[in-house]
């Protein structure tokens, strides 16, 4: 398993518009096959910071998702980014 976390630092201004902007790729990544979970919300606390959270069945999955990256919009929105890509080798329920 594969997971994708980090977060992305805007303008407090500008998170609402550069999430409206991911709504499609919100909605492609939850049907692309091998992708377990992904979003991206509003942090709790901190008004210029977005919570990245991707879980996928495998590398080749991601890879085959990714594509080029954000828009020339969605690039021009991120004043610093901290993402990061884990590999999972076990994993336990607590549900």
């Amino acid at each position: 398993m594969i997971i994708v976390a980090g977060w992305l630092r805007v303008k407090p201004e500008d998170r609402g518009p550069y999430l409206e902007t991911c709504r499609e790729v919100i909605v492609d990544a939850r049907s692309a096959e091998g992708c377990i979970d992904f979003h991206l919300s509003a942090d709790a606390l901190d008004a210029g910071r977005i919570n990245v959270f991707e879980q996928w069945r495998s590398t080749e999955a991601v890879d085959a998702f990714r594509g080029s990256g954000s828009s020339d919009d969605q690039q021009t929105m991120i004043l610093d980014a901290h993402v990061e890509q884990h590999e999972i080798v076990s994993t336990t329920s607590l549900t």
